[in-house]
């Protein structure tokens, strides 16, 4: 009776221990399967923020990339608008030296008769009627061999210019035998200069264009003696070759 007594209470003990170990593994499994969802989730975060990394990597890729091209275009802007700053304060450092020599060479000649000036950039060298021509006239004087050979040998020391030789009249109408109005006459003056500084000093005829521009740029009012004399005038004007001066305009493609 004894030895039964203790096998029941043997089994009662064993049974309980059992339950007490269920109940451990239950809780156990349940902390794993707990475990095991926090894995996948820390898991499926660590992912996501890999890939937001990498998305931001190539957006700030992209992002460098567009500052970097940026800053090279601006520094080829900026080199141009530099180079450029340098060829215009040469071309006018050239201007001044120009027209410091014509003035030089033309000191002894009344200056109401000759004017030395820039204007927009180019030298003008305006040289009244009265010291070229005959009223009326095409034919040069005497006094236009001194003063279109001045002219001249400074025009031949600066031999990178271009030179335009514009004939301008008053609006007084005129017609002879020679002339047919006033429009005539002035490109038959600027064609005289014109063939005088190449057949008498020897500037090269391929830098020389004569204009005739009649009355229709006039420098003052026609409507005053003084004004018209002003107006009666041969201007010639010393310009950059046309192949250099685009070249100074001349703007290279920059980086987008």
């Amino acid at each position: 009776m004894k030895q039964i007594i203790l096998t029941t209470s043997a089994l009662i003990l064993l049974c309980a221990c059992q339950s007490k170990v269920k109940k451990e593994l239950a809780l156990k499994n349940q902390q794993i399967t707990q475990l095991e969802e926090q894995l996948e989730h820390m898991q499926s975060t660590t992912g996501s923020l890999l890939d937001r990394m990498e998305d931001l990597s190539v957006v700030n890729k992209a992002g460098a990339e567009s500052i970097q091209k940026s800053l090279e275009s601006i520094g080829q802007q900026y080199s141009f608008i530099q180079d450029l700053t340098e060829k215009v304060q040469a071309k006018d450092s050239l201007n001044l030296a120009l027209v410091m020599n014509l003035k030089r060479s033309l000191s002894d000649i009344n200056d109401e008769d000759v004017q030395v000036e820039v204007r927009e950039g180019v030298v003008y060298v305006s040289i009244s009627d009265r010291m070229l021509f005959r009223s009326g006239s095409a034919q040069l004087s005497n006094q236009a061999e001194e003063v279109l050979g001045k002219v001249a040998s400074v025009l031949n020391d600066h031999n990178d210019l271009n030179i335009l030789v514009e004939g301008h009249t008053d609006d007084v109408p005129i017609s002879t035998d020679c002339v047919i109005d006033n429009w005539d006459l002035s490109a038959k003056r600027a064609t005289a200069v014109v063939r005088h500084l190449t057949q008498d000093h020897f500037v090269a005829p391929d830098r020389l264009t004569a204009a005739g521009r009649g009355e229709f740029v006039p420098k003052a009012d026609n409507h005053t003696s003084t004004g018209r004399q002003m107006n009666r005038r041969t201007e010639i004007i010393l310009t950059p070759k046309l192949d250099q001066f685009f070249q100074l305009l001349e703007q290279p493609e920059f980086t987008d």
